[in-house]
């Protein structure tokens, strides 16, 4: 037994002695094995980048963060958008977030247009935020149907600011936000995409000509196509221009469109978002004295007065620079 023993403890003392010496000779191994190592561990760091930069890919993480968002029912949407009409804003919150998926829906179907999709998501979220502040929840139906028109106006616009393909007169383009903004309040009123026919009936034009603007909203930047594979003429050389003006008159209005931001500074931030907003310039929509007081919170009386010496102002310095009011401020 007691040999047992010291055979064991001796044992024991030679493989703590064995360990040690190994241990000793592993810190102390040069060349080779060392450099194997360091090779060995920055393979294994290689490897772990590229889960890194997949996983901090910014549009699937948005997509991810926004795919937790629970949907709302129509009792729920009804109640919120209540709250959000009284100035809640943690109701306007959540009306927001629980329709981001659809911003996304909308947005995939504009891609290959000179927008990314993050960016296109960017443009919609924009019309989705307007589209809480406008929706009235008494008319009987779903949120997402009055919101897709927002969404799908400010997508669109922002391709057409960021292509510039085609550069519409200012009277065109009073009369295509003319439409629109009938097809918004139909769409506010029924409980479907207002037809043709509709939005002819409330902007008092023919159901032709509604259609000729409409279809100017919709994919701009297809215009420069190639009529063929074969063919040198693009599609927009065989559009016809049923407002021809002289090219005297052309060439003004071209001059005007360039310099209406320079114009507009001159004016103060009251004026300037007045006239912005009266008569479509810049991106803005025409609007109402009603609705643009709504919109910067004074009366009709108020913005009445304000736009009057706005366009004094205007007047002056297109007059000095001989040019005619009327080129800028069609109505």
């Amino acid at each position: 037994m007691g040999r047992t023993k010291g055979t064991s403890g001796s044992d024991a003392k030679n493989g703590s002695a064995r360990e040690g010496k190994d241990k000793r000779h592993q810190s102390e191994v040069p060349g080779l094995a060392g450099d194997a190592l360091a090779a060995l561990e920055a393979s294994a760091d290689e490897v772990e980048a590229p889960t890194q930069q997949i996983t901090l890919d910014p549009t699937q993480l948005y997509l991810n963060e926004i795919g937790f968002v629970p949907l709302l029912t129509a009792d729920e949407e009804k109640h919120y958008a209540r709250l959000t009409q009284k100035g809640d804003e943690a109701a306007r919150k959540r009306m927001i977030e629980s329709n981001l998926r659809l911003v996304v829906k909308i947005a995939r179907r504009y891609l290959h247009r000179g927008m990314s999709l993050l960016d296109l998501i960017e443009e919609g979220n924009l019309g989705l935020m307007r589209a809480v502040e406008k929706f009235d929840p008494e008319r009987g139906f779903r949120f997402s149907t009055y919101a897709t028109w927002w969404i799908r106006q400010t997508i669109e616009r922002g391709i057409m600011n960021q292509a510039r393909t085609i550069r519409l007169p200012i009277h065109v383009v009073k009369d295509l936000n003319g439409c629109l903004r009938a097809a918004r309040e139909l769409t506010q009123q029924l409980d479907h995409e207002p037809t043709t026919q509709e939005i002819a009936s409330r902007t008092h034009k023919s159901a032709k000509e509604v259609s000729r603007l409409m279809g100017l909203n919709e994919r701009v930047s297809s215009v420069d196509a190639p009529l063929g594979p074969d063919s040198d003429s693009s599609v927009v050389e065989t559009i016809a221009d049923d407002h021809l003006c002289d090219p005297s008159e052309q060439l003004q209005n071209d001059d005007v469109h360039d310099s209406v931001a320079d114009w507009l500074n001159e004016l103060t931030d009251k004026q300037r978002e007045v006239v912005m907003r009266r008569f479509g310039l810049l991106g803005h929509e025409s609007s109402t004295l009603e609705e643009v007081g709504q919109e910067i919170g004074l009366t009709r009386e108020r913005v009445r007065q304000i736009q009057v010496e706005a366009l004094k102002r205007l007047r002056r310095i297109l007059e000095r620079q001989g040019l005619s009011a009327d080129a800028l401020l069609q109505r």
